[in-house]
């Protein structure tokens, strides 16, 4: 059986990411990496939530290579469920309101038993420090919570099995 992996938006974003420095560098080589790696017991998904944020992309040259890079994913329903569980992270503090995007995003991922949700957005999503609270929240809503991660840590994984 595949694992169901939702793609949030900081992963096209990276991809195309045009900026320098050495963080910014580092996380599109590893965005890229993971992206071009076969994986054949992954199923990736996304949302009508990733296209409406990489719409608000200023360069029209990047954002169109953005919103390609996940052509032929699925994309998962926003319903009036989904929104819910959304505004109850709000409630309950998750995420500040100003980050209903990320409200969004974990509650697609729990919402369809994502097994992970990838992202960079290490503040408000793959956050240790909100793993337990997170879990809480969804285990009141009797939802199954993702694993949140970043592509490098799946690279890192890939790597222990190669050994």
């Amino acid at each position: 059986m595949s694992a169901l992996i939702y793609v949030e938006t900081t992963i096209p974003s990276f991809y195309t990411e045009k900026r320098k420095g050495v963080e910014v560098e580092a996380r599109r080589k590893w965005t890229r990496e993971w992206w071009t790696k076969p994986k054949p017991d992954h199923r990736l998904v996304t949302s009508v939530v990733v296209f409406d944020e990489l719409e608000r992309i200023p360069d029209a040259a990047r954002r169109a290579e953005s919103i390609a890079v996940l052509r032929g994913l699925e994309e998962l329903d926003y319903t009036a469920e989904v929104e819910e569980i959304a505004a109850v992270y709000l409630q309950h503090k998750l995420m500040p309101a100003e980050s209903l995007g990320d409200a969004d995003h974990l509650a697609l991922a729990s919402f369809y038993s994502c097994d992970m949700l990838v992202t960079w957005n290490c503040k408000h999503l793959a956050n240790a420090n909100k793993t337990d609270h997170i879990r809480r929240v969804n285990a009141l809503l009797g939802l199954r919570t993702p694993l949140l991660v970043t592509p490098l840590q799946l690279l890192e994984k890939d790597h222990e099995h190669e050994t």
